[in-house]
Order: structure tokens, then C-alpha cells, then sequence
């Protein structure tokens, strides 16, 4: 089931969006933190999102360009502000399309099932996780922070995915490496120890020092 994030403020229009876009079988969500608005879009994850232009606290264009910045998640904007500057620039911030209100509901469902269709019947589907701000995209093993990107190994991917998805849970050595044999790597005790010690210290260039904790005798953990 494919998941919409609606990031509308006029309660009226998100709520009717949400309302037909789930008649036919996605699943959608309204943005309700105006402020917060890449964390809502981390933790709903959706495949695509509806987006407004004019917006409380920062605009659309500012949240296009967050988003892209850890995701390339196909983003349509809806805007009364229908002239060719606005809609330039929508596409120049990373928008993939633009509908003018008031639009018909039946042209935006088949705007919308026409962008699934080419971007995940071709692509596939990434995953994203966030911690305290953190964002890993497993599907190109990259972690942002506040605007810094690091580049990650294979490795050091699957550790970080293995750790934040069990955030607040200290995962031990064995798991560890178990999940990395997974990917067919074999990885020993003291080539994860080394692992564990470069994936610090990238960590840590981004500014998430003891992002990593160390739980004697068991493992590691993220919290």
C-alpha cells in the first residue's frame, strides 16, 4: 500500500484530499507540525508527498529542498499560486510536478498514481531512519545531519540500520554480525570492532559524538 503525506495547511482541503486519495486504497496522512516537517515525513515515510507552497513558519519551497535533501521521494506541489515563476521554481527546488488550485480530485488522483507508477515500478523502495535529527537512507547508505551528509560503507550501513532500528535496545556483538553475514560479508569480532571504530569517528565529524554507546559486556546501542 502506497503512503501519501499531505503537507497542507487548510484543514478543510488536506482533510478532503486524505478522504479521496484513501478511496482508492493508499494509505495518507496530514502534516499537523508545521515546524517540524521532516521529522513527520521520516517517521511516516511515505512514497510521495503533497505539498503547499504557502505554508506557517516556512514555505514549501524550504521544505522541498530539506526533503531532498535526504530523499528522492516524488514531491507534487498544490498552490493557488499558479503563475510561471512559482511553478519554475517549484521544479527548480526538486518539485515533479505541479497542480494548480482548485484542481479536480480526479486529475490529482491521476496525476499521483501516474508518479508512483513510474518512480517505483523502476526504482524500488528506500527506507529512512530517524534519530535526534539523524537521518539514514539505507538505500544509498548516506547519513545526514543537520545539512552534512556522510558517505557510508556496506558495513557500516547495515550496523547503523541494525542499531537505529533497535533504538533505546542494546543490540549484541553476535546480532551485529550475524545481520552483516546477511549480506554476505564476514565480518569476525575484531573486523567489527573495527567497523564500529571508523563509523564513530564519521559520526563524529558530523558532530554526533557518542552517538554509539558501547554496553559492556553485551553490545551497542543508540539512545
Amino acid at each position: 500500500m502506497y503512503k501519501i503525506l499531505i503537507i497542507e495547511d487548510d484543514s478543510v482541503i488536506a482533510r478532503t484530499i486524505k478522504n479521496h486519495i484513501e478511496t482508492w486504497g493508499c494509505e495518507a496522512e496530514c502534516a499537523s507540525d508545521f515546524k517540524n516537517i521532516l521529522s513527520e515525513f521520516v517517521s511516516f515515510a511515505p512514497h510521495l508527498v503533497l505539498l503547499d507552497i504557502s505554508l506557517p513558519y516556512y514555505n514549501g519551497y524550504y521544505w522541498c529542498t530539506e526533503i531532498r535533501k535526504v530523499s528522492k521521494v516524488p514531491i507534487i506541489f498544490i498552490s493557488s499560486a499558479s503563475d510561471n515563476m512559482n511553478i519554475v521554481m517549484a521544479v527548480n527546488m526538486g518539485g515533479d510536478d505541479f497542480i494548480a488550485k482548485p484542481f479536480d480530485l480526479n486529475v490529482l488522483t491521476a496525476k499521483v498514481q501516474a508518479l508512483l507508477r513510474r518512480t517505483y515500478d523502476f526504482m524500488g523502495q528506500t527506507g529512512l531512519l530517524e534519530h535526534k535529527g539523524a537521518i539514514l537512507n539505507t538505500g544509498d547508505s548516506t547519513l545526514t545531519y543537520y545539512g552534512e551528509k556522510i558517505e557510508l560503507t556496506r558495513n557500516e550501513n547495515r550496523i547503523l540500520q541494525v542499531l537505529m532500528e533497535n533504538k533505546g535496545r542494546a543490540v549484541s556483538r553476535d546480532v551485529l554480525m550475524i545481520r552483516l553475514w546477511e549480506t554476505d560479508s564476514y565480518v569476525d569480532e575484531n573486523t567489527l570492532t573495527v567497523n564500529i571504530t571508523r563509523l564513530r569517528k564519521k559520526l563524529e565529524t558530523a558532530g554526533l559524538t557518542n552517538f554509539i554507546i558501547t554496553k559492556k559486556s553485551i553490545g551497542y546501542m543508540v539512545e
